[in-house]
């Protein structure tokens, strides 16, 4: 830490017995795995939860099985400003992706507790359940719980003849009420995640106040060729579905860099491949890719789109192959960071002596939810090579407990300034 930094009004000691604890509650031989909808991660849970009564907050879990702590402020009619993140992994994933957003969050209410300092908004430090793409094949359902937006037919979702409506109702929630679930109380939400990215730790800065939640746009394309002997039919003569699916991997790639190249963050992967028939004396017959898309700025994902379909028609016309229209089979929009809130996180870095940068996420999280029904908005700290989701994942403490300083500094402002925007 800095000179400035060693005044903080944070015990980073606690952080790292949260990071700690929930680090030992895992599958012994794969660390660290603690999924959602799992005994392991309603063990987590009941650790979190006793923290949370520990540091004085009156806990309860909500109709989407999210977990919360509660502080009273002076006025609660107010409303409610909101800290937290998520507590459940990836299989063999890390020790801090969620937790450290989680301890956080913790720590700002304890350390408000410490310093004696009341809110006239109530604080609630919230464990969203399932952030993670969980057993079911999806993600996020407690913040969409939350925020009134799980989608028809996802509670049906089944699993080993368990469903995601059975799942919720094990931990602690009650989907029966989830139609009557979005809060209108919250007037702020807060989350701290590791930059799961390797930006901070290469400029060596503290934080990263995140302008915006990317967009993630999947596409698949298909390719129809035509099987034929892969020793007899000569090289002019083929209708080759793979050669002409890989001139598109590789066009889409140069189609990601030129659009990197402009105006806010942007990614493009072909994270998913398959071939028939898939045999070594076969030429293939038909290829398909999923691409995995990623934008700051929507306008920049509709040019890209266009961009593929015309790639796509290219690349038809010269190979003789039969490629269908690139067919989008999800498409969640960018969720920006509110720009009074964002103010406030960089007000809160410069006083707190936390060197920052403004910046995108290319990865998708809770506060996207949130963003929909109050001002919501994130900060990153670095960690370790940017790696995440391993189980090499690494964060220091010390980067843990500043970011919880900037978090305790906005919470602060925040609870004077709403009033002055009401």
């Amino acid at each position: 830490m800095t000179a400035t930094q060693t005044n903080l009004p944070i015990d980073a000691r606690r952080i790292a017995e949260i990071v700690k604890g929930l680090a030992r509650i895992t599958e012994p031989d794969r660390p660290y795995t603690r999924r959602a909808f799992t005994p392991l991660f309603l063990e987590g849970r009941a650790f979190l939860e006793e923290h949370f009564r520990a540091a004085g907050l009156d806990t309860r879990i909500d109709a989407a099985g999210n977990l919360i702590g509660r502080r009273k402020g002076r006025k609660p009619a107010l409303g409610t400003i909101m800290l937290g993140s998520h507590s459940d992994t990836v299989p063999e994933g890390g020790r801090f992706d969620g937790i450290a957003g989680v301890a956080a969050a913790l720590e700002v209410a304890r350390s408000l507790a410490d310093a004696g300092i009341e809110l006239d908004h109530d604080l609630e430090i919230v464990d969203f359940l399932a952030e993670e793409v969980s057993i079911f094949g999806v993600s996020c359902v407690g913040s969409r719980g939350m925020a009134g937006l799980i989608p028809d037919g996802w509670l049906s979702r089944t699993h080993d003849e368990l469903t995601l409506r059975q799942g919720i109702v094990e931990a602690g929630g009650d989907p029966s009420r989830l139609p009557s679930l979005k809060r209108s109380d919250i007037k702020a939400f807060l989350e701290l995640h590791i930059e799961q990215g390797p930006v901070l730790e290469a400029e060596r800065l503290d934080i990263g106040v995140v302008t915006a939640i990317s967009g993630i746009t999947r596409i698949e394309i298909i390719v129809e060729g035509q099987a034929d002997h892969a020793g007899t039919t000569p090289m002019g003569r083929r209708r080759d579905a793979l050669v002409a699916a890989s001139r598109l991997v590789l066009e889409i790639e140069k189609l990601g860099f030129a659009h990197a190249a402009g105006e806010g963050h942007f990614t493009a992967t072909v994270g998913e491949f398959e071939i028939e028939p898939n045999a070594a004396n076969v030429v293939p017959s038909r290829a398909r890719l999923l691409i995995d898309a990623r934008a700051e700025l929507r306008s920049q994902m509709e040019v890209f789109i266009s961009d593929i379909e015309a790639l796509a028609a290219r690349i038809a016309e010269e190979t003789g192959v039969a490629i269908t229209p690139p067919k989008v089979i999800s498409d969640n929009h960018p969720t920006p960071g509110d720009p009074w809130v964002l103010a406030t996180l960089e007000a809160a870095c410069g006083r707190v002596g936390a060197r920052h940068r403004l910046m995108a996420s290319g990865a998708g999280h809770d506060t996207a939810w949130m963003g929909r029904i109050t001002k919501a908005a994130m900060i990153f700290i670095p960690c370790r090579d940017g790696r995440s989701h391993a189980p090499e994942e690494w964060a220091e403490n010390d980067d843990i407990a500043l970011g919880a300083a900037v978090l305790f500094e906005a919470v602060r402002r925040l609870d004077g300034q709403l009033q002055e925007k009401t």
